[in-house]
């Protein structure tokens, strides 16, 4: 049986992008087979590309975000260097643009422009706080976004509220854009047109925060910052074990608390005690129900206590290092990881999470160097070598 193709082949996306949010959705749209040519400053690039030098002298930001993207790096403030971007644009199917609020349609890049001039195409116009309102020119960076939209108020202590440990609203409004431009492709093939796609980084992190803001529009106070625990349901934590490990359970109802009652805490009694027997006696007796638990916990090793909990039926996990989920032994038993190519060799990389059965593995292509493919795009646009040479001499491409 023949495989089918990547879903993307033949698609070509020009992107005019940095930091996270526009990069990591072009990223999705080139695992998935498509072209993504990636527009850069000559002068450093993307400046996420600095951001640090942990993937073995890469920035691990930019590592992440960009593999199997050609590299153009090209002034957009020259005339010259702009006409090369708008070219690319004319051949392509989807065009992608995260940059400052207004500096996009100073330049006629902006998503309903290109779409006038470009009825095909598929623009997307990635912001902070979206095109309109009190907060259009804002300057939005990840963790001010986390803030506005209110996830760091119900995350971390009752004692201090922390930001999630990864860029959250960067990676919302990157999937709305990723999910936006197959919409909008999938349209196309109906009606023959593209069309602007907008996405904020407010709205998409706002939408993420469902649970919490329908519990407050509708009049019940906002969630309590509780870490690892949860406000309405116990036991629903972290808790340590005879070796020093942390295993986290969830009860999720009071036929799994008798289970783990009988089985594991070797309590049987508390499965009928009116202190312990419902969730609603268990959350008000929060601070018993703990410790009944971490005293049974505390006299098992980390790997007993998940046996334990597995065999009873019990939801558990381990509290994972950033290193423990690189060994992962789920993800190694699933052949999930993979090699891709970049400047200091090959990396390791995760396959992406969406599986096509019977389809072509997703690319995973190489992590560009800045500039790589400037020349060889040049000249498939026409342009001689002595040309190139000009605007290089004039720093207008690198």
């Amino acid at each position: 049986m023949s495989t089918q193709p990547l879903p993307l082949d033949g698609i070509t996306v020009v992107a005019v992008e940095q930091a996270v949010a526009a990069p990591f959705a072009t990223r999705q749209l080139a695992d998935l087979g498509a072209r993504v040519i990636k527009v850069e400053r000559p002068d450093g690039g993307d400046f996420a590309r600095g951001y640090d030098t942990a993937a073995r002298g890469l920035a691990s930001h930019f590592v992440w975000c960009n593999r199997g993207k050609e590299s153009l790096a090209v002034d957009l403030k020259d005339p010259r260097g702009l006409a090369v971007v708008r070219e690319l644009v004319a051949g392509a199917d989807v065009f992608v643009q995260n940059l400052a609020q207004g500096a996009a349609a100073r330049l006629g890049l902006d998503a309903a422009t290109l779409c006038a001039a470009h009825p095909r195409l598929v623009a997307v116009d990635i912001s902070g706080y979206g095109e309109s309102g009190p907060y259009a020119h804002k300057r939005a960076y990840d963790m001010l976004v986390q803030c506005e939209a209110g996830l760091v108020s119900v995350t971390g202590t009752a004692e201090q509220p922390v930001k999630a440990g990864i860029p959250a609203a960067d990676i919302a409004a990157a999937m709305y854009a990723f999910s936006g431009v197959l919409a909008a492709l999938l349209r196309r093939g109906t009606t023959g047109r593209g069309g602007p796609v907008e996405v904020s980084m407010l709205d998409a992190l706002a939408e993420w925060m469902g649970h919490p803001l329908h519990q407050g529009m509708h009049g019940a106070p906002p969630p309590p910052r509780t870490g690892l625990a949860h406000s309405v349901i116990a036991p629903y934590d972290a808790y340590g074990t005879a070796d020093g490990e942390q295993v986290l359970l969830s009860v999720q109802n009071d036929r799994e608390w008798r289970r783990l009652a009988e089985q594991v805490l070797v309590r049987p009694e508390l499965a009928d005690d009116a202190d312990f027997a419902t969730n609603t006696a268990r959350t008000a007796n929060r601070k018993r129900t703990d410790e009944v638990v971490r005293r049974a916990l505390a006299r098992l090793t980390g790997r007993e206590a998940l046996d334990a909990l597995d065999a009873a039926g019990i939801a558990c996990a381990r509290l994972n290092t950033v290193a423990d989920v690189a060994a992962h032994p789920q993800l190694a038993a699933r052949d999930r990881w993979r090699e891709v190519e970049s400047p200091v060799g090959p990396l390791r990389a995760l396959l992406p999470p969406i599986t096509l059965p019977g389809g072509a593995e997703p690319s995973m292509g190489a992590v560009p160097a800045l500039g790589e493919h400037t020349d060889e795009l040049l000249r498939a646009l026409g342009m001689t070598d002595e040309q190139t040479s000009v605007l290089r001499r004039d720093g207008v491409i690198a």
